[in-house]
Formats: C-alpha cells, sequence, structure tokens
C-alpha cells in the first residue's frame, strides 16, 4: 500500500468564536447560495432534448429503452428517474429536478468527506468535501446533469466507497457499480472513470489496482444489460459517432490546430468555473508542503495525467463543447480546497495572497461579459492565471512577521464558496468561444423565456392532445409539450444530412424517416432554421413535402404543418 497524499491526522485545534461564526456565514451563504440556483437557474437545452423525447416515448407508450435521445441506455433511464420526481408547470419541474440534483451533490460531498476523514486530518477533509459538493452543485448550467456531471458524480460516489470500506477487496467491488456505471453516462465518460482511478492510486495502489479491476468487470456486465434490454442500443452506439460533425474521426488528427484549440478551450472553461483557473496556484501550494522530493514529483505527474485524461475526452469529441470538460472543475475544487487546508496546517496560518486572487476571481469573473471585446481574449485568462500562480507564489516567502495580519480559518470557507458561487450569478457567462462571451445567464433566461412563448402560440394552433412529427429542436419540442408517436422524437438522424450526407446510409437514419411514411402523424412542427427542408437530403426533402403542407414562414420562426 503507498499513500502519497494522505499523511496521518494530526489532533485538531478547537475553533474559537470567531472562527465559528466566520463558518457559520460561510454555510448560510452557500445555502442560499444552492437554494438561488433551485429557484431560478433553470435547465440547459440539452437536458431538455432528452426530457422531450423521453416524455414523448412515456406519452405513447415507448420505453426509455427504446426512445432515442442521443444518449445511451443508462443516462436515459437515469434523467426518465429523476423525471419522475417531478409534477406541474415547467418552472416548477425544472425547479425540483435542479432541486433533486443538489441533494445528490450533498450527499455525495458528505460520503467523501466521511472517507476523507478516515485518512486525512479533519480540517482537510472537510474543506476538499465541501468544495467537491458545492462545485458539482453550484455547476454551470452547461454542465448540470448532463452525462459527464453525472459521471463526475458517480466517480466521486466511487472513491468515496473505496478509500471509506475497511478491506479493499470488498470497496473496490461496491465501488465498481458507481463507477462502471460512470462509464455507462455517455462511454466518452470513461475518462472521467479513469480521473477517478488515478486519484485513489495516488492514495491506495492496491485499492487502485482492484477497482479497476472490478470496473472493468461491472462495466461489461452493465453494457451487456443494456443490449439485452434495448433492441436499439447496439444500433445507436454504432451510429451516434458519425453524426458528430467534430469528432476526431472525421477530422483527423491536427495537432497545432488541436493545441491552439485546446488553448483557447481551457481559457474558456475558466471562465465558466474560475476554480479552475487556481488549480495551478492550488497545486503550488500543495507540492510546497510537501518535503519528499521524489513524492512532489509523483503528485505533479498525476496531475499532469489527470488534467490530460480531462482534456483528451473534449479532444476526441472534438465540439469543444464545455461540459464535456465537466470533471476538471471537480478535481480543480478538491486540490483548492485540500492546498487550503494543508498549507493552514503545515504553516499556521492561511495562504492568504492565494485567497486574495481566489476573491478577485470570484469577483471579476462575473464582470467578464461586460469587458471590452479586446479583453476578452483566451490571453487575457491565461494571464489571471499567471497573476494567481504569481499569488501563490508570494505565499510561498518566508513570513517576515509571524505576528502580523492573519485571516480566522473559516474564511477560506468564504473565499471557496465566492469562488465556486460564479456560475449561479445572472451577469457570468452562459456561454463562452475562443475568449468571447457568447450569452450570460440573464440572456439565457431570456432567450429560454422566448422559445416558451413561441411555443405557447404553437400550442394555441393544435388539437389538444394531438401527436406531432417534430422537424424542430428538442427543447422547442420540450416546451410544445405534443408527443410524437416515432421512437426518434427529436429527428437528430435526419437533420444531420443538412452537413454529413453520409448519414442517410445508417440504420438509425432509415428508421428515423420510416416515421415520415409509417402511420405518420396529422401535423408537423417544422423550424427551418433547424431543419432546412432546402438543406437537408434531396430524397427526405421531397419526402417531406409530400407529406405535409408546410406553410411559408420566417426561418426563426415555428410553424404548423399538416399533413396532405
Amino acid at each position: 500500500m503507498t499513500d502519497l497524499l494522505i499523511p496521518q491526522p494530526p489532533a485538531q485545534p478547537s475553533a474559537g468564536r470567531p472562527a465559528r461564526a466566520t463558518r457559520l456565514v460561510a454555510g448560510l451563504a452557500a445555502g442560499a447560495l444552492l437554494v438561488h440556483s433551485v429557484v431560478t437557474a433553470r435547465l440547459h437545452g440539452d437536458i431538455r432534448y432528452v426530457l422531450a423525447c423521453l416524455r414523448s416515448g412515456e406519452a405513447v407508450g415507448v420505453s426509455p429503452s427504446e426512445t432515442f435521445t442521443h444518449r445511451p441506455y443508462f443516462y436515459r433511464w437515469f434523467v426518465h428517474g429523476l423525471d419522475q420526481l417531478t409534477a406541474g408547470p415547467t418552472v416548477v419541474r425544472e425547479a425540483v429536478l435542479r432541486a433533486v440534483g443538489v441533494m445528490l451533490c450533498l450527499a455525495v460531498g458528505l460520503a467523501l468527506r466521511a472517507a476523507l476523514r478516515r485518512r486525512l486530518p479533519y480540517r482537510e477533509a472537510d474543506l476538499a468535501g465541501a468544495a467537491v459538493a458545492l462545485v458539482l452543485a453550484l455547476a454551470p448550467r452547461t454542465d448540470f446533469l448532463q452525462p459527464e456531471w453525472t459521471a463526475a458524480l458517480l466517480s466521486v460516489l466511487a472513491v468515496a466507497v473505496v478509500l471509506a470500506v475497511a478491506r479493499p477487496l470488498p470497496a473496490a467491488a461496491l465501488a465498481a457499480v458507481p463507477l462502471g456505471l460512470a462509464v455507462m453516462m455517455k462511454y466518452s465518460t470513461a475518462a472521467t472513470a479513469l480521473i477517478a482511478l488515478l486519484i485513489v492510486f495516488a492514495a491506495d495502489r492496491v485499492r487502485a489496482l482492484l477497482l479497476a479491476a472490478a470496473t472493468a468487470v461491472s462495466g461489461a456486465l452493465l453494457l451487456g444489460f443494456s443490449l439485452w434490454s434495448g433492441s436499439r442500443e447496439w444500433q445507436w452506439i454504432r451510429d451516434m459517432p458519425q453524426i458528430n460533425q467534430g469528432s476526431l474521426s472525421r477530422q483527423g488528427l491536427r495537432p497545432g490546430e488541436l493545441f491552439a484549440r485546446s488553448v483557447d478551450f481551457l481559457a474558456d472553461r475558466a471562465v465558466l468555473s474560475p476554480v479552475l483557473l487556481l488549480l495551478p496556484a492550488a497545486l503550488l501550494l500543495l507540492l510546497a508542503c510537501q518535503d519528499d522530493r521524489r513524492r512532489r514529483t509523483q503528485w505533479a505527474v498525476l496531475a499532469a495525467a489527470t488534467a490530460a485524461v480531462g482534456l483528451g475526452a473534449v479532444v476526441v469529441q472534438g465540439n469543444w463543447f464545455a461540459y464535456h470538460a465537466a470533471a476538471l472543475p471537480v478535481g480543480a475544487a478538491a486540490v483548492w480546497g485540500l492546498a487550503v487546508a494543508r498549507w493552514y496546517g503545515a504553516r499556521g496560518r492561511l495562504p492568504l495572497w492565494f485567497l486574495v486572487a481566489s476573491a478577485t476571481a470570484a469577483v471579476l469573473a462575473p464582470l467578464y461579459s461586460t469587458a471590452p471585446g479586446a479583453l476578452q481574449r483566451s490571453a487575457v485568462v491565461w494571464l489571471a492565471g499567471l497573476v494567481a500562480l504569481g499569488a501563490a507564489l508570494c505565499d510561498l516567502r518566508p513570513a517576515r512577521d509571524a505576528s502580523g495580519f492573519r485571516l480566522p480559518p473559516a474564511a477560506a470557507g468564504l473565499a471557496g464558496v465566492a469562488l465556486i458561487a460564479v456560475a449561479v450569478w445572472p451577469a457570468a457567462p452562459h456561454l463562452m468561444d475562443r475568449g468571447r462571451v457568447g450569452d450570460t445567464n440573464a440572456a439565457y433566461l431570456r432567450a429560454s423565456e422566448a422559445k416558451a412563448d413561441a411555443a405557447a402560440d404553437v400550442r394555441r394552433r393544435l388539437p389538444d392532445g394531438a401527436l406531432v412529427q417534430y422537424l424542430a429542436f428538442g427543447d422547442e419540442a420540450y416546451f410544445i409539450g405534443h408527443a410524437s408517436p416515432c421512437p426518434y422524437p427529436v429527428p437528430t438522424f435526419l437533420q444531420r444530412t443538412r452537413y454529413l450526407p453520409d448519414v442517410r446510409t445508417l440504420d438509425s437514419y432509415a428508421e428515423n424517416a420510416r416515421c415520415l411514411e409509417e402511420d405518420p402523424p396529422r401535423y408537423a412542427v417544422l423550424n427551418r432554421g433547424w431543419f432546412p427542408p432546402a438543406k437537408v437530403d434531396r430524397a427526405l426533402a421531397r419526402r417531406i413535402e409530400a407529406r405535409y403542407d408546410c406553410p411559408p414562414a420566417p426561418v426563426t420562426r415555428l410553424v404548423v404543418c399538416r399533413l396532405r
């Protein structure tokens, strides 16, 4: 057994009255922010896409096993299970989904804290566990409930289980269940599971190897079950990568372009989750607390490998969506909490300049969207990371005056809460592209309201309970709320022929197209901006024109088509 990251717990000093008061303030602030996120954050369009498909399938008696949502089997059932807990208007159902997600994060965070307390000083376990729980619960909307976010949640649970159970073999067997499910969330989320294995390897090599072996077995069993239960699952596993325009398999390996895009992507991700901006500085503090040079090298190699795996999953998929790296802020938050607590335990004081940098990032990140265009650049974000690293270097200097200004220990909690909470502020960026802000949280909510209004207009033109053939995107189907008899409620395979003509050779495309031939519904809803009939496959366009009479309208407007 090798303990690279885990010292023996020393006696814990008792907290004074000011520290308890600061801790109370930090806890109340975190609680208020969690409630605020539940009430106001709403869901991302991708989650609405999945919900629209699953609710459509449920309405016509099609199981989640047989409903295409552009997501694998176990993720479909996960979201379906959460959705069964909701009822009422859309805003209420979304708040319930967000609340359930937050409770899962808090439960996993408590499990991680309990596991770490068996191996770490209590302060380190508490701060690392709290940071991980909060960074999951207050994740940017683009991450929350996504497959990558869910895989990160399950991976944290697996780490907690494998470190908490006393005997290594039962620990690995139990932890292999959530870690195997993490792989099944999207298959590319195997990278998230690998990150969890690297973390366990740093704590206990034997447990890590046992967990890897057990996860290989659990993953194979879960995959086999999904193929047995879902009649189209293997077909969708084959076909889904073929509708990804940006995948590495389609674009090829271009090292220079991939490097430049990776630099931009990490900057974008750091603006959305500023705790990632502080990762190099936090790692520096953590390494400075280790006197053994060999172990410092091992930790540095582990951190580099973890970052490479997380970024590698993004590169392979090729879309450069922010949520593809949802695991990176979780790891960064854990390192942040561990570094601050360990520094305090080793030096008897908080890393003042590092916490100043953290608080500054917490203040400035929501204001990034208001910065002039010349400052919204990836280079500016990387420069901010260097400044944070410089702040940590200032903390490394020996203190000249032991009686100088010191922060109360619980002040670290306030700084951490502020840093992690950036993602829920209305002015914070919602969408980033190469350093530039595409949308803010407030703008996204306004756009959602506009889509809901447009959907309400469509509903007024449809008879109650009428089945619909959607030629529109998922969140539009979500707000319209009418079911489709097709197992492909959102025609993603049909729409992709707009960009990728060879998609028409796929089995899933043929099945999706048959929905237009075999007892099609009386109504179709068309969004010409997303599904332009003149640009999709010509034979498909002729088939749609022969079946449905669609009135002319601007491309930005949803239209109701009638069966000829």
